[in-house]
């Protein structure tokens, strides 16, 4: 880093502009974590910061020019260099204010949270912390340079960015910025759902969303951006091994970062949000039995509902909609595995209907498991452990991944003497539910089977 950001440093300098190094990397930095994004506050104005990048990087982009970034690639380093400025949300509009500002120091008073807003002046390497970022950094705990009801109604987006800081550092909240939060909760209203989707995804990506999600809940955010969450700590679950659902949840959640080695070890959004909202069909199923017992009968089918509602709501791909909804749907095809019972056929069309989640839903399905009855405990992972024996078994034998009839159409069309039509999809659909049972066919005895299914229509 030090090369970099010395020699921009002159750069600038020799230009008679003043550059710092400023926000996450400076922190980061104190924290000993690496960093290769690089961001600078500066006194030129983007024209001139444009004109000093040029030849300086390997290339070049202005998409936040109107905020005054500018950005460029200078080997391995991403590098943003952004005029000094301040901004304030208009109480009616999503999109912030950009006025640009004189001063190093007017700049970081604008920031988010205290250690967030030192910066290290180049190239002379001196600092500048005129908030106390560093003491809350060695505290750690996250307060924003001045009151949290000011910096909250310029953009409201910081109490999600205060609860994601929280599940990034493990940092506790300074009590007068979640009381702000509490009090200004609807202020996050205002905020585009493409950008509390991706405050919300960064929270749940990182370390410890738990401390995050919980701050959410807490501060009643959670209930105007995720409102499925908090309604959780209303139901009790069946077994009661557990405060609520809710917290069953946030253990379940847990336990499925424990096992994302099986999905390469990076975070997983898809396998975590599917984890978090997997029981939300809960709240609405909830029935009581006469002897005192609660159900929750199809919870998977309403959550899946529910969840497709939700992320649709939060503008999410279509595939990112479709892979989570799918896990929450599935998530209790398993329970009716028992010992072992399934036939062949059974776990062919539970790899069909996983699709290509199969791997996520091992985790999902391994992570539902939070009894404390260690027996129990024992039991169910043996269990999984030899259904994943026998998906294993059956996938090397058939390729289970893409199974497909024994026949394609143009055969069945062949076959039958029939043109294209809706008749080839339904003897397409029968030929497949006779691979599922039966398993692989030999191409004459798919033809007698087809031409007994047409026989009988």
């Amino acid at each position: 880093m030090s090369p970099v950001i010395d020699d921009l440093g002159r750069l600038f300098n020799d230009a008679g502009h003043e550059l710092a190094l400023v926000g996450g990397p400076v922190r980061d930095a104190m924290l000993g974590r690496a960093h290769h994004d690089l961001d600078f506050a500066t006194s030129a104005r983007p024209e001139q910061t444009e004109r000093l990048l040029k030849g300086w990087g390997d290339a070049l982009w202005d998409m936040g020019r109107a905020f005054g970034t500018i950005g460029c690639r200078k080997g391995e380093w991403v590098v943003e260099v952004t005029t000094y400025r301040s901004e304030v949300y208009d109480p009616t509009s999503r999109k912030p204010t950009v006025d640009f500002g004189d001063t190093l120091d007017g700049d970081l008073g604008r920031r988010d949270f205290t250690v967030n807003a030192m910066a290290v002046k180049v190239p002379g390497r001196e600092l500048e912390d005129p908030f106390g970022g560093v003491v809350d950094l060695a505290h750690r705990v996250l307060r924003t340079p001045g009151r949290p009801e000011d910096s909250f109604s310029d953009d409201p987006l910081r109490m999600m960015r205060a609860a994601r800081f929280a599940a990034q550092l493990g940092f506790t909240v300074d009590p007068a910025v979640v009381a702000a939060m509490t009090a200004m909760a609807e202020r996050i209203d205002i905020i585009s759902a493409e950008r509390v989707r991706d405050e919300l995804v960064k929270l749940v990506c990182a370390p410890y969303p738990r401390l995050g999600l919980s701050l959410l809940v807490e501060t009643g955010l959670a209930a105007r951006v995720l409102p499925e969450l908090p309604a959780l700590a209303l139901e009790r679950d069946e077994h009661h091994r557990h405060k609520d659902v809710y917290e069953h949840t946030l253990t379940v959640l847990e336990q499925a970062i424990d096992l994302e080695d099986r999905l390469g070890g990076e975070p997983d959004f898809v396998s975590r949000f599917a984890a978090l909202m997997h029981d939300v069909g809960k709240p609405r199923t909830r029935r009581f039995v006469d002897d005192g017992t609660v159900t929750f009968h199809h919870h998977d089918v309403v959550g899946a509902k529910l969840t497709r509602k939700r992320m649709k709501a939060l503008k999410f791909s279509n595939d990112e909609i479709e892979a989570v909804s799918r896990l929450v749907e599935l998530h209790l095809r398993f329970h009716g595995y028992g010992s072992g019972e399934w036939t062949d056929s059974a776990v062919r069309r539970y790899v069909r209907d996983a699709g290509d989640q199969l791997a996520r839903l091992h985790v999902l399905t391994r992570a539902d498991c939070t009894t404390r009855n260690q027996r129990k405990a024992d039991r169910l992972r043996r269990s999984y452990d030899g259904l994943e024996e026998r998906i294993a078994r059956l996938s090397e034998e058939e390729e289970l991944g893409s199974i497909r009839p024994d026949l394609d159409g143009n055969q069945i069309m062949e076959i039958l003497g029939i043109a294209p039509g809706r008749e080839v999809g339904q003897a397409y659909h029968h030929l497949l539910e006779l691979r599922m049972d039966r398993g692989p066919m030999e191409e004459d005895d798919a033809r007698a089977a087809l031409l007994a299914w047409w026989a009988s229509r």
